[in-house]
C-alpha cells in the first residue's frame, strides 16, 4: 500500500469511537482486502482467547466462542516466535503442531495471519486474527503494513473508548437514592438492575472477564422470630459490612431485598472463586453464614445468563447446607471449543 492509501484507511477506520463498532470495520475491510475463510477480534484475558467480532466462511465461528490461550497460534506471533503472517502454517514449527491437533478434530489452518491489540500501557488486550483452511499465496505477507495500520487503530479506539466508560462509571457510582438500600447502604434491586442494564453492554463490548455472585443470608427468619426486627435489621448490615471489606470497593454490591445479596466480581473464574471462600470463610467467621452461588459472565449469554445461573447454583448450595453438606459455589464453566488460531 502507498502511504496516501494508508491515510485513506485511516480517515475511513478512525472516526468510530465505539471499539465494538470499528472492531466490525476492520474485520469487514480486512475480508475484502485479504479474503481468508476467516477474520476476527479476539480478547485476552484469564487465560482464556475470547471471539469478539467475526466475519467467516470457513469456520462457522461466532462471537462468545473462546479457546485456551495455551493451545493458540497468537501466543507466539506475540512473543515474537512466528511471523505475523504465515501463508503457510507447516513453515513454522510451533503452528504446523498447533495446526497438526485441530486437523485431527477436522478442523485445517494452512494460513495464520495476527497482530497484537495492545492498551495504552503497551500490555496485550487482544488480538485481530486471520486464519485459511489451505496455504496462500506467499505474497499475502505484502499485507503486513495494512495489518499493523488496522491494529494501531483498533488501539487507539480501545483506549478512547475505555476512557470514556471508566469516566461514565465515575459518573454513575453517584447513585441516587433512589437506588440505594436504605437499611444496608448497598445498591437496592432498582440500582443493581440498572447496572447490569448499562453494563451489559460494555462487557459484551470489551469482553472483559467477570462473575456473578449471589448469596442468601441463612437464618434471618430465625433472628427475627427470636430477637425481634431490630436484631434482624443488625443482622442484615452486619452481613453488608463484611461483604463490603471483603470486595474490591469498584466492585457493585447489592441488597436485593429480604435476606438475599448479590455482587459483580469484574475478575476471571479463578479468582472469582478464590473470592467466593474467602467470602465463605469471612462470613461464617462473622456469624453471617450465606448459601452462596458464583457463575461467570459469557459474551454470549450477558448479565441476565449469569445471574440465572448464579441463582440456580446459590439455591443448590442452600439444600445442600440444609442437608448438612457444604455445597460448591459453582462449577467451573468448560468454554466451547473453537479452531486454535
Amino acid at each position: 500500500m502507498t502511504s496516501t492509501q494508508d491515510l485513506r484507511v485511516a480517515a475511513e477506520l478512525a472516526p468510530p469511537r465505539a471499539f465494538d463498532t470499528a472492531c466490525r470495520m476492520v474485520v469487514d475491510y480486512l475480508s475484502r482486502m485479504v479474503p481468508l475463510d476467516a477474520w476476527v477480534v479476539t480478547r485476552v484475558a484469564d487465560g482464556q482467547q475470547t471471539m469478539l467480532v467475526t466475519t467467516d466462511s470457513g469456520y462457522g465461528l461466532t462471537p462468545g466462542q473462546t479457546a485456551a490461550w495455551s493451545s493458540s497460534m497468537c501466543q507466539y506471533m506475540v512473543a515474537g516466535a512466528a511471523p505475523r503472517i504465515v501463508p503457510d502454517t507447516r513453515a513454522v514449527p510451533d503452528l504446523a503442531r498447533i495446526a497438526s491437533e485441530a486437523s485431527a478434530h477436522g478442523i485445517e489452518v494452512g494460513t495464520y495471519v495476527g497482530t497484537p491489540i495492545v492498551t495504552g500501557e503497551g500490555s496485550l488486550w487482544g488480538t485481530v486474527v486471520g486464519m485459511n483452511r489451505r496455504p496462500v499465496d506467499p505474497d499475502v505477507v505484502d499485507q503486513e503494513p495494512l495489518l499493523d495500520l488496522l491494529s494501531s487503530l483498533l488501539s487507539s479506539v480501545l483506549e478512547a473508548d475505555t476512557a470514556a466508560v471508566d469516566s461514565a462509571r465515575a459518573l454513575e457510582r453517584a447513585v441516587s437514592d433512589a437506588e440505594t438500600d436504605a437499611l444496608t447502604g448497598l445498591l437496592n434491586r432498582r440500582g443493581w438492575e440498572r447496572w447490569l442494564e448499562r453494563e451489559d453492554e460494555r462487557f459484551r463490548r470489551f469482553g472483559d472477564p467477570a462473575s456473578v455472585v449471589t448469596l442468601d443470608l441463612d437464618d434471618l427468619k430465625v433472628v427475627n422470630d427470636t430477637e425481634g426486627h431490630d436484631a434482624g435489621d443488625r443482622h442484615l448490615r452486619h452481613c453488608a459490612a463484611v461483604l463490603r471489606s471483603t470486595i474490591r470497593s469498584t466492585d457493585p454490591l447489592a441488597r436485593l431485598g429480604g435476606d438475599e445479596f448479590a455482587l459483580v466480581a469484574q475478575v476471571g473464574v479463578d479468582d472469582a472463586q478464590r473470592l467466593v471462600e474467602r467470602l465463605r470463610d469471612a462470613l461464617d467467621s462473622a456469624g453471617v453464614p450465606c448459601s452462596i452461588g458464583a457463575a461467570p459472565f459469557t459474551v454470549a449469554g450477558g448479565f441476565p445468563g449469569a445471574c440465572a445461573d448464579a441463582d440456580a447454583l446459590m439455591y443448590s448450595d442452600k439444600r445442600a447446607r440444609r442437608g448438612g453438606h457444604r455445597g460448591v459455589p459453582g462449577p467451573r464453566h468448560q468454554p466451547p471449543d473453537l479452531p486454535t488460531a
